[in-house]
């Protein structure tokens, strides 16, 4: 069960009473895709240029940190280390690295020309709070992009509890386009725009359909089965043209904001 704002569509969830058959650990992905992902998502991080100093909320293993590094910008960021990965070597010598959540990057100073989360909303126990700070961590003018599941796409109602992303135990809260732009705007951000991307997360159709026919625990995550990933890529034709006929069938928001 999921609690659903009538204002604004936001999703709240209770694990306790919507366990939607969710996997043991926090990430349940495919490392193939998931480089497909970061590839993209940096792509459209510097469509303008690359920022000169950029921080990630939720880094991670420091992978996309790392890109940033090595086209000369200065790295920062915090991560909870819900993952329990190691993180890049060079980022970690480099980059000011913090543990924690975001909420505990208030004491850096606020010159940062992007601040950016790819997934990592829907895990926070506050997300206003991890708003604000993070526009306090931005210089006036700096830009924030954040990237987290569609709370009001077609496939919460198409798939149900069978929808791949309640897999995942730690993922409590599933924003619409229109309560991601409140709480942007709540925080203090100007300029907000909130678009929903063609190509992030292009294997929750094939997933979603394979817990929907088959439910039942996977302690691993339906990816982790190879007929799934199989599917799922098979399945990308598709799903993108399914995207583009319906955006709303599109599973990720991206909030793009700035501080004034």
């Amino acid at each position: 069960m999921v609690e659903r704002c009538e204002r604004c569509g936001h999703l709240r969830r209770d694990l306790e009473r919507c366990p939607a058959d969710h996997r043991d650990l926090a990430y349940g992905g495919e490392p193939t895709l998931d480089r497909i992902r970061l590839d993209l998502t940096y792509r459209e991080l510097v469509r303008d240029g690359v920022p000169a100093r950029v921080f990630e909320v939720g880094y991670g293993a420091g992978s996309m940190l790392r890109r940033f590094l090595d086209d000369g910008a200065e790295v920062a960021g915090v991560d909870p280390d819900q993952l329990g990965i190691g993180v890049d070597e060079v980022v970690r010598a480099r980059g000011d690295l913090r543990v924690g959540g975001i909420e505990h990057a208030s004491r850096l100073p606020g010159d940062q020309d992007l601040v950016y989360g790819i997934h990592v909303l829907e895990h926070v126990v506050d997300p206003h709070l991890a708003l604000r700070s993070s526009w306090e961590l931005l210089r006036p003018g700096g830009r924030a992009s954040f990237i987290t599941p569609a709370g009001d796409s077609t496939g919460v109602e198409r798939y149900g509890a069978a929808w791949w992303m309640l897999e995942d135990p730690t993922h409590v809260r599933f924003f619409s386009a229109d309560s991601l732009a409140r709480a942007a705007a709540k925080a203090g951000f100007v300029d907000i725009r909130v678009r929903r991307l063609l190509l992030d997360s292009l294997s929750v159709d094939a997933a979603s359909l394979a817990r929907a026919v088959r439910p039942g625990p996977r302690p691993r995550g339906v990816l982790g089965s190879r007929p799934v990933l199989a599917a799922a890529v098979a399945s990308v034709p598709v799903v993108v043209g399914q995207r583009l006929v319906s955006p709303r069938s599109r599973p990720t928001l991206q909030l793009i904001a700035r501080r004034p």
